[in-house]
């Protein structure tokens, strides 16, 4: 049953959506922007109420009279901002209520979700319960019927037992402690219910706190037109000695209110609370998921890999790490969330055709907003931009040099055609292949050296690419590629001493990383830890060795894995990470930068955290293949795990 609900409401809220994208354009829709809108509102209630708050006086003979001076004799200020209140009230329960009904009716409020589903019912009572209590302020007969009817609501509570009819409402008892009660609510609740919704949206990775400019400016005037159209005004003043029998009715409001003398207290008090009671269990009600491993997202051109928890989408997780994914809607309407999908399956929720169109889904192309991997999933986007400003395009460049360090690593070196390419230290290219595939790989040079780019290529067997820079490739042979890309790269934010980890051709980032530091003058501590199997995987060992020889501040520990018997190696010997926290068990005040074999960072990444790491201090970056040959084969291109 709960599933033909859900569906039923998904495809009125895509219909309704489809009719306001013609309207308003997909990138202004309202109905993508619900949860802003609340936020915004809540802010203009807050400020309208400030200034309404300002000339109210809270007396019980005072408090009718301020209210309608200022309705009248302030029409063009006063008169506008308490409609204006009054409006941007409604408006903001509706915003949230169907805020709340959409994540129903698309099943986004299970699993890790509890949190921001909870909280939002919360929220919702809370601001009800602040509009209520508002319809009491202005003291008329609507007001003194919404009082009388509460405390009558409320004493029926043990707690109560009749002591605000008795202290609160009757002729002799109502005074000024009445208004301050209900003014101090009036402006405690909002207080609560901002500090509330401040939790609620940290919890909502890229959660949207305002909307468009264009959104917010539109709901504005319509809220000022409602109030030059149709001002709120008060119906005539409160007199306790009579019981109201006519008065203005807010339905919108007020809707329970004529089931207390249709039922009975108790009565309303069990519809009330079943129904809360419901909302905040109902995350956890059949028929619940499936449950589903945790799967993990490779996301070029960042080339990092990520998580995914149970019932994510792919914008949700990518936004989580950090990842400045492009995205607007975040509801399948709008398409600025488009990524290719090119290894994995997933799982494509509701969204409109015209934001993804049934050719592009034949090609692989998914929202990442509503789509959810069912298994670990390689896929890329294009970015809106990359760190500092600096812009990635493709290039030509010529083959200017090739120098065979070992049997199965390749250094080249490219010129460039036209201006030199910007970079920064740790950053990669995607060399351009005939059939459109990519292959990533890292800056081996400092970016002052921008006269030409090395290369530091592993030979992978059965590599499309690798096998031909070994048996084919020339000085002289030109190739496309595009760059720069990823957001692993040297910061300088930072004083405290850098850890380099290094695996294989690993070593590539961390020299460009290490040459960068000693042209600038980097004073910061570096540890370069070199870790591969045997003596001839150290393919330049002369070089860092000649950077401790002229760096005070620069250590190199190469470390072997499985030194042959002709190596005599004498050196550290194991696993480079083990390595690393023999020498540091306490990594609380040290940055590491990890460059390796998947495998390799996947096994340091946990010990280090065990011996105080923080994640804001860990940069990594891991080589393989994509995933669907790495499970078959072991390393090469770069991929990020991890870190910034």
């Amino acid at each position: 049953m709960l599933k033909v609900v859900q569906r039923v409401g998904q495809t009125a809220f895509l219909a309704a959506e489809r009719v306001f994208n013609r309207v308003f354009g997909d990138a202004l829709n309202p109905f993508y922007y619900l949860g802003a809108i609340a936020y915004y509102l809540l802010w203009v209630v807050v400020a309208s109420g400030l200034y309404l708050y300002i000339f109210f006086a809270t007396g019980v003979h005072e408090a009718y009279a301020s209210v309608e001076a200022l309705t009248h004799d302030q029409w063009w200020a006063g008169g506008i901002m308490r409609s204006f209140h009054r409006y941007a009230s409604d408006a903001m329960v509706l915003a949230m209520v169907l805020h709340l009904v959409r994540h129903f009716v698309f099943d986004h409020y299970r699993s890790f979700r509890w949190f921001s589903w909870i909280s939002g019912v919360i929220l919702l009572w809370l601001v009800y319960i602040a509009g209520i209590n508002g319809y009491m302020l202005p003291w008329d007969r609507t007001a003194q019927f919404v009082t009388v009817a509460t405390a009558e609501w409320l004493d029926w509570l043990p707690v109560f037992n009749g002591a605000l009819i008795r202290n609160f409402i009757t002729p002799d008892a109502v005074n000024d402690r009445l208004f301050s009660l209900l003014s101090f609510l009036h402006i405690g609740l909002p207080l609560g219910t901002l500090g509330l919704l401040w939790i609620h949206t940290q919890r909502v990775p890229g959660a949207r706190t305002h909307p468009p400019r264009p959104v917010w400016i539109g709901v504005t005037l319509a809220l000022l037109v409602l109030s030059l159209v149709k001002p709120a005004l008060s119906g005539d003043p409160a007199d306790l000695a009579s019981a109201p029998t006519t008065v203005a009715f807010d339905w919108f409001y007020l809707t329970v209110y004529p089931l207390l003398y249709r039922w009975s207290p108790g009565g309303m008090w069990a519809l009330v609370g079943i129904l809360t009671l419901l909302l905040l269990i109902l995350p956890w009600l059949p028929p619940k998921r499936r449950a589903k491993d945790d799967f993990h997202l490779m996301v070029r051109p960042d080339n990092r890999i990520v998580p995914a928890r149970q019932g994510e989408t792919i914008l949700e997780a990518v936004l989580r790490e950090g990842i400045a994914f492009p995205y607007e809607c975040r509801n399948g309407g709008c398409g600025q969330c488009k990524c290719a999908v090119s290894y994995g399956s997933v799982e494509q929720g509701p969204h409109q055709e015209s934001a993804l169109s049934a050719a592009e889904r034949a090609k692989g192309v998914v929202l990442a907003c509503s789509a959810m991997p069912l298994s670990d999933v390689e896929l890329e986007y294009v970015p809106r931009s990359l760190p500092g400003g600096i812009r990635a395009r493709e290039y030509r460049a010529r083959v200017a040099s090739m120098q065979k360090a070992t049997d199965d690593v390749m250094i080249v070196r490219l010129k460039v055609d036209g201006d030199p390419i910007r970079f920064y230290p740790g950053q990669y290219i995607n060399v351009c292949l005939p059939d459109g595939q990519r292959r990533s790989f890292s800056f081996a040079t400092a970016p002052h050296v921008n006269d030409e780019i090395e290369l530091q290529i592993r030979l992978i067997p059965g590599g499309q690419f690798t096998t031909h820079v070994f048996t084919e490739m020339k000085v002289g042979d030109t190739i496309r590629f595009e760059g720069p890309l990823g957001s692993f790269f040297l910061r300088d934010d930072s004083d405290k001493p850098i850890l380099f980890v290094a695996g294989a051709t690993g070593f590539a980032p961390v020299k460009s990383m290490v040459e960068h530091a000693f042209h600038v003058g980097m004073k910061r501590r570096m540890i370069l830890y070199w870790g591969v199997r045997s003596r001839r995987d150290l393919y330049l060992p002369d070089l860092p060795k000649r950077w401790a020889a002229e760096h005070p501040n620069f250590t190199f520990v190469p470390v072997l894995s499985a030194p042959a018997p002709e190596d005599r190696w004498t050196g550290r010997t194991g696993l480079v990470h083990e390595a690393i926290l023999a020498d540091f068990p306490d990594l609380g005040g040290h940055q590491i930068y990890a460059c390796g074999s998947v495998k390799m960072v996947e096994a340091a990444h946990p010990a280090f955290m065990a011996h105080g790491m923080t994640q804001d201090d860990c940069f990594s970056d891991a080589f393989k293949l994509t995933p669907h040959l790495a499970r078959k084969a072991g390393a090469a291109d770069l991929v990020k795990l991890g870190g910034a």
